[in-house]
């Protein structure tokens, strides 16, 4: 069993910022992640015009969900660490690197070289279109709204899932990725307001910006 379930999108900085975290969390203390899908597209369909935001931004969150195949194909074929492999290759593509024009302009393309300098197969690229993986992606957006409610973004976090004290949250949404003792600090505050009975949010909308480093 999972010590924590991960939903993320590629595109969302913060979502991997915490991933960054999560990571090395999982080094220092071998925690078991699983990698699981929350499409920022699919989430915002129904609720965002896309003509009032800024030029771009439909196709961003359309490259996240074609990350996100490429990601559920990777599960299908090569279990849940391939899908941390792949996160790790678009994350580091799309915000360290900064090539989110690359993702526009030739997802498939740039994909598969991301793929194959990772040492993954590149022909998981050609699911970007593939829309067959498109009601897994749903159903696990609509897992992370259920156990946290709506009106969140991403990262949602799952605690323990299927335990006693299993607790989801969105976040936390940092601006630093924490090393060392000072990860293992953030995840054990983290894991207790989030598993503390009757904690419902805490939050403040002031933010730096986003640190890759």
């Amino acid at each position: 069993m999972a010590d924590l379930d991960f939903f993320f999108d590629p595109v969302c900085p913060w979502a991997w910022i915490t991933s960054r975290w999560v990571a090395e969390v999982q080094s220092l203390r071998n925690y078991q992640v699983e990698w699981k899908f929350i499409s920022l597209k699919f989430l915002n369909e129904d609720k965002m015009d896309y003509s009032k935001m800024p030029a771009g931004y439909a196709d961003v969150h359309a490259s996240g969900t074609k990350g996100l195949r490429v990601a559920a194909r990777a599960r299908a074929e090569a279990g849940n660490d391939a899908v941390g492999k792949v996160y790790a290759a678009l994350g580091t593509s799309l915000h360290n690197k900064q090539e989110r024009e690359l993702f526009v302009a030739d997802a498939q393309g740039h994909i598969a070289g991301l793929l194959s300098a990772a040492g993954l197969p590149a022909v998981w690229a050609e699911s970007v279109d593939d829309e067959s993986f498109d009601a897994l992606i749903r159903a696990e957006t609509e897992l992370a709204l259920e156990r946290t409610g709506k009106d969140v973004g991403t990262p949602i976090l799952t605690f323990h899932p299927g335990g006693a004290k299993e607790a989801s949250f969105f976040g936390p949404v940092i601006a630093n990725i924490p090393r060392g003792d000072e990860a293992l600090k953030l995840w054990d505050a983290v894991e207790t307001v989030a598993t503390t009975s009757g904690m419902a949010e805490l939050k403040r909308s002031l933010r730096s910006r986003p640190s890759f480093d």
